[in-house]
């Protein structure tokens, strides 16, 4: 059998997303995922799992909204923010007629999404500096050669570190009103608070924020995300979603993490993730091989190097597996750094100091 001509034509040409774990790497100091270096302990309730679970929980919803200061009808739930990523494109474009705008370099899933989809992609230019502007993503929308439904913007942005500014933001949406304006906050919780325009959801109709418990929370091993929107939005992503999309034990775990404890204990060990990238920053100063440092709102910094790709490879032959982004646009010897502990960032500027480039 020919197994190639069952394949659509779209997927036969995809190129699946490069997740850290994807990619690999034999090592002991994992810094490439941006994941917490520790998680908390949690109970599991075994007696419920011969049952469904509910599409939603309700306990989860209702403490997710809690927490983001909306309303439960602008909630939903998802296998991480990626799940919500590819809902909204199945949701809101038509195969191969409409599609989504990014500006590169940015989250490689919105693309993944699109074209696993079989929807269209436009590209916005970024400033020299890698700053973006409502004006250059309303270009983007008005010179694309499909009808735009969907623009991503990711806040604090990956791998760049930088946030979209509010007053952008509002420009845009006003200039975009029949456009899904996706702002995903999956970092939010490492940057000032202002920077989160989660409430912007009760003034604008066609703002969703995606969000996680991956990153600060602690929980990428759950796979819990959510997205906040107008109603409407929400209803229609529910027809699209898996029957069972949030199964019994992420559920127990992710309403948990959502009390007022647990929220306390995010906040907590995201300053302090926020103190050790300032203190891993200033030691990598010192390095004559590093060139840039690029600012940093996320638990990761983007740094370029004389030699990236070295630099990449001299850490893995030493079990320190970071992530490289030679390849992506404008991003040419730049690895970024997960702030993992005290001692596994310790151990890097170890190597790192030891390196002659």
């Amino acid at each position: 059998m020919n197994y190639e001509k069952l394949i659509t034509k779209h997927v036969q040409k995809l190129v699946p997303y490069q997740s850290a774990r994807r990619i690999g790497g034999h090592g002991h100091n994992f810094l490439n995922a941006n994941e917490s270096p520790k998680s908390e302990g949690y109970f599991l309730n075994s007696t419920s799992l011969n049952r469904y679970p509910d599409c939603q929980p309700e306990e989860l919803i209702e403490r997710f909204a809690d927490y983001a200061g909306v309303h439960k009808t602008q909630v939903i739930a998802t296998r991480g923010s990626d799940e919500a990523i590819g809902l909204l494109v199945r949701t809101f474009c038509e195969q191969e007629k409409e599609g989504i705008l990014i500006a590169p370099p940015t989250y490689g899933m919105y693309s993944v999404a699109a074209e696993t989809n079989n929807v269209l992609i436009a590209e916005a230019e970024r400033n020299d500096d890698f700053t973006l502007t409502a004006q250059q993503l309303i270009d983007g929308v008005n010179n694309a050669a499909f009808p735009v439904k969907v623009v991503f913007i990711d806040s604090p942005a990956n791998p760049l570190g930088i946030c979209f500014p509010k007053d952008e933001l509002v420009k845009l949406l006003k200039a975009l009103p029949e456009t899904l304006i996706v702002l995903d906050e999956a970092y939010i919780e490492f940057a000032p608070k202002e920077e989160d325009l989660t409430y912007l959801v009760n003034e604008y109709e066609n703002l969703v924020i995606t969000r996680t418990l991956s990153k600060a929370f602690a929980l990428a091993g759950i796979r819990c995300g959510f997205a906040i929107a107008n109603e409407n939005i929400i209803k229609a992503m529910l027809k699209v979603i898996d029957p069972y999309p949030v199964c019994d034990p992420v559920a127990q775990i992710a309403i948990q993490a959502l009390t007022d404890h647990g929220v306390k204990m995010t906040l907590e060990r995201a300053q302090k993730c926020n103190e050790r990238r300032a203190k891993l920053e200033e030691a990598l100063k010192t390095l004559s091989f590093v060139k840039k440092i690029f600012a940093s709102f996320g638990n990761f910094l983007l740094v370029e190097f004389t030699d990236g790709p070295a630099v990449f490879n001299a850490m893995a032959q030493k079990g320190v597996i970071l992530r490289s982004f030679e390849t992506k646009k404008g991003l040419k010897n730049c690895v970024r750094i997960t702030i993992g502990s005290d001692a596994e960032l310790e151990e890097l500027m170890r190597y790192l100091s030891a390196l002659e480039i």
